[in-house]
């Protein structure tokens, strides 16, 4: 006979009140900006007295440090998703570009976010190395599948990283509505892969013209 397991209540009303707590520090950083809140604002807005909330952080960073894992730990799951449908058959450069632009969407869509997990925007903020691991998995991820094409030099990474967060920081600084610099990615992509030896993509179409 199956036995159900017994639920800790006291343990999930705990973890809900902790992320409404995340879910109000979200809300404020995107509506103000993600410095411009206290945890007196974040306690009015669910109606928390400050002990109570004290009693989930122990202060604002802490917060911070617990929206920084679960922002990285939602690309993480994007990644993942993304590397499951990926089509075996695609080049490395369809490969890249479709990598490319499942970061530069995540990053674009919600600014605060980006600042928290990609900026040091948060003075004396330093994620705790539980938060961090998603990053790191993350990193991860993408050495992987730069070795699995054939690129395995740490500098032609950071370069692509690089690319990728200066085209991600001029779309937000200067066209925060637009997507000047996403038309702009597949064009740095292929740079960044001619540089690294990549295969060019052949364009069937144009094939047949010739001949």
């Amino acid at each position: 006979m199956l036995v159900a397991p017994i639920r800790d209540r006291a343990a999930e009303r705990r973890a809900a009140t902790r992320q409404e707590i995340v879910d109000a520090a979200w809300t404020l950083a995107r509506e103000r900006g993600l410095t411009d809140w206290t945890l007196r604002d974040v306690g009015d807005l669910i109606g928390m007295r400050a002990p109570s909330l004290y009693s989930h952080f122990s202060s604002k960073l802490a917060i911070y440090d617990e929206m920084f894992g679960q922002a990285w730990s939602e690309y993480e799951q994007q990644v993942r998703s993304a590397i499951a449908s990926e089509d075996p058959a695609g080049s490395p450069r369809q490969v890249m570009k479709a990598r490319s632009h499942l970061f530069f969407d995540f990053a674009v869509a919600d600014l605060p976010r980006y600042q928290l997990m990609n900026q040091r925007s948060v003075q004396g903020f330093t994620p705790s190395e539980e938060s961090f691991a998603p990053s790191r998995r993350v990193v991860q991820l993408s050495l992987d599948l730069l070795a699995a094409i054939g690129v395995t030099d740490r500098g032609d990474a950071e370069i692509w990283f690089a690319l990728l967060g200066g085209l991600i920081d001029q779309q937000l600084a200067n066209d925060p509505a637009g997507h000047s610099r996403k038309d702009l990615l597949d064009r740095a992509m292929g740079m960044w892969a001619d540089s690294v030896g990549l295969a060019k993509e052949t364009n069937p179409s144009r094939a047949r013209r010739k001949r």
